[in-house]
């Protein structure tokens, strides 16, 4: 398992596809399937039927209908903004502190503070 260098919370701009240029948060990342989750981006519709909610014994439904929900990005069509230079760029890694820190290769700046 890899690591991808985006984590839950980061901002990232994506790269390539319907959605390109465009900025998010990341809800969810996915090393094993290098998968991202982008808040308000590649979003895909969901036709999901009516269904009992858990615990109201059947006596209330959830709604049915087609729903919005975001779907995965592979990591390769996104990149890490980051947050002192406001730039997509690159993630390079180095020790400070004891700990792996990832670095801006634009600016060299620590984007984990």
């Amino acid at each position: 398992m890899s690591s991808i260098g985006i984590k839950t919370g980061d901002t990232i701009e994506v790269v390539t596809g319907k959605d390109r240029g465009k900025r998010g948060k990341v809800l969810a990342a996915d090393p094993a399937t290098a998968r991202v989750i982008v808040e308000g981006r590649n979003i895909a519709k969901r036709h999901t039927k009516p269904r009992p909610v858990p615990g109201s014994g059947g006596q209330q439904m959830a709604p049915g209908g087609v729903l919005d929900q975001e779907a995965p990005l592979r990591r390769s069509n996104v990149m890490l903004v980051c947050p002192s230079c406001d730039q997509a760029t690159r993630i390079g890694k180095k020790v400070g502190d004891g700990r792996n820190v990832r670095v801006c290769k634009k600016c060299g700046s620590d984007i984990d503070k």
